[in-house]
């Protein structure tokens, strides 16, 4: 393929590096110790974050050619989509921002609109899902707050998976669309929905109760 100028969007995380690289590899791009390719991983992609990344998009490259970004994000906040969005229409001559995360159908449509979205065989085989949405619906809500445990368990730098998070937040969202499902008074469980909303909404802000808001969502799904 002709890499353009731009932004490219891929379904995934870090996993996808070796294939994103060997795709470089094979347009001619040298990936090691290339000083004008810039990669790092974030659990939560932020203001500060985009303003550093637009800040280094606005330099010249050393090798003289164009600049590579790739950022791998389990989660991205609205504001940092906003500030990434304005990079992407004003970028620098020749810079190439590949964006990694796990669920791109959760970011801002303005965004996705302005990003080619890129298939590398890793992103077939990347499942974050640890809980099955329908069976997450069919269960008590006792039994779904229990299911919650896999997603609330932290690594051992003591976070928490938040792409697996927000996977899951969007698979049940999608689920219950397909379904159809309706409350037990008949009307649309829009209270469920409005719960994943705000999940999704308030789960990447800083000292965020993660804890609550996911058995928000079990009890009223």
């Amino acid at each position: 393929m002709k890499l353009l100028s731009g932004g490219y969007l891929l379904s995934g995380g870090a996993e996808l590096l070796p294939d994103l690289f060997s795709m470089l590899e094979k347009e001619g791009i040298r990936v090691h110790g290339n000083p004008d390719i810039f990669t790092k991983e974030y659990a939560t992609f932020g203001i500060d974050e985009a303003r550093e990344l637009r800040e280094r998009a606005s330099m010249k490259a050393v090798a003289g050619g164009g600049r590579i970004f790739i950022i791998s994000a389990a989660g991205m906040t609205s504001e940092a989509q906003n500030a990434l969005l304005k990079t992407l229409e004003e970028p620098s001559a020749e810079a190439i921002f590949f964006l990694l995360v796990p669920t791109p159908e959760t970011l801002l449509p303005t965004l996705r609109s302005r990003m080619q979205s890129l298939l590398l065989s890793a992103s077939k085989a990347y499942s974050p899902l640890k809980i099955d949405a329908r069976e997450f619906l069919d269960s008590s809500p006792v039994r779904r707050i229990a299911m919650l445990k896999s997603l609330l368990e932290r690594d051992e730098e003591d976070r928490r998976d938040i792409g697996a998070i927000i996977s899951f937040l969007s698979s049940l969202e999608r689920t219950i669309a397909s379904q159809k499902s309706k409350s037990k008074d008949g009307l649309p469980a829009q209270a469920g929905l409005h719960a994943i909303y705000l999940a999704r909404k308030y789960i990447l802000d800083k000292g965020a109760l993660v804890k609550p808001l996911l058995e928000q969502v079990a009890l009223l799904v």
